[in-house]
């Protein structure tokens, strides 16, 4: 899979009739995981909250988004990031360490409980990047 860029955008609870709506305004497949769909590590009040949504479409639009977990801040107009995502570890891990590099980190890029490599920083102009790599498919 090539590496694609998408906006990711975070809500406050209502990221699922959000998607749902997004879907019938663009079309496609919509895929969502909840918090409890993860087990143990589910924050309390959370198992139905979006952990991570992906809307793919024929036109070739993504769109991603997740309900805001507790301890970090939501504040509406500042809750889009931009996700890098793909299998090309070197490719991704370049992208992440010239972005984190001069930033700030707020999660390690590292191996992460849904299987994939994953990290979260803002850089040097404020922009929050997430980057995801899963592995390659043989």
């Amino acid at each position: 899979m090539a590496s694609r860029l998408n906006p990711y955008i975070s809500f406050s609870g209502d990221a699922k009739q959000a998607m749902e709506f997004y879907k019938e305004v663009f079309g496609g497949d919509l895929a969502i995981n909840t918090f409890g769909a993860f087990g143990s590590d589910t924050p309390p009040g959370f198992a139905d909250k979006v952990m991570h949504s992906m809307l793919e479409t024929s036109g070739g639009f993504t769109l991603m988004a997740a309900d805001t977990p507790p301890g970090m801040e939501y504040k509406a107009g500042n809750n889009i990031s931009v996700s890098l995502s793909g299998d090309d570890m070197t490719e991704l891990r370049g992208y992440w360490d010239k972005l984190s590099g001069s930033g700030t980190v707020a999660v390690p890029l590292e191996k992460q409980m849904w299987g994939d490599v994953f990290g979260m920083c803002t850089d040097k102009f404020g922009i929050t990047w997430m980057v995801n790599i899963s592995e390659q498919q043989a």
